[in-house]
């Protein structure tokens, strides 16, 4: 039992399927999180939950669609409608960003959000990650996972106005600076220049 349990530790960690569907459950733990707390623990929770989806998306960007887009039949497409899903949930997400979690609209926009990345996510799986599975090969899958792995590491590293402590803005940065690293990052884990 130790065995099995450490090969799928490793499963996860050298097959960007595994690890993108993992991140998929810490999203729902994180909404769960948000939705049931308040205050400053509930602030926390939104800041780690904007955080791992800047990250995860970026990510999922860098890596898998441009995969997804050669490799399969219908690719692009399935990628567009991928995009799509992202953008619209990218905006609330900055709504609710700039809203605070202290409105009184938040926890119905956030419930909103929730639902669409959710749905996003099982198409993800049901297309993407399936088509992935069949078709790349395992050493391709674990390279794209050190990609994904490199990029969960990050945090804004730029200073923002009104953000002037350095573990404020690993906290509060905007998206965008999260996403702007996460790319290089990956970029440079996959052994491309920017």
């Amino acid at each position: 039992m130790k065995d099995q349990t450490h090969g799928d530790a490793a499963g996860v960690q050298n097959d960007v399927v595994a690890l993108l569907t993992r991140q998929h459950g810490d999203i729902r733990t994180l909404f769960d999180e948000v939705e049931r707390t308040t205050g400053d623990d509930q602030r926390d929770a939104f800041r780690r939950l904007v955080r791992l989806l800047a990250v995860h998306e970026t990510a999922e960007e860098e890596v898998v669609h441009p995969v997804v887009r050669r490799s399969f039949d219908g690719g692009e497409h399935m990628v567009e409608d991928r995009l799509r899903e992202e953008n619209q949930a990218k905006e609330k997400l900055s709504r609710l960003d700039e809203m605070g979690t202290d409105d009184p609209q938040f926890l119905s926009i956030l419930l909103q959000l929730r639902g669409e990345v959710m749905e996003h996510a099982r198409s993800e799986e049901r297309y993407e990650f399936v088509q992935l599975r069949r078709r790349i090969d395992p050493r391709q899958l674990a390279t794209m996972a050190n990609a994904v792995k490199a990029a969960e590491t990050l945090a804004p590293t730029h200073p923002h106005p009104g953000v002037e402590t350095a573990a404020k803005n690993i906290a509060l940065g905007p998206m965008a600076a999260m996403i702007d690293r996460t790319r290089d990052t990956v970029r440079k884990a996959m052994g491309k220049d920017g």
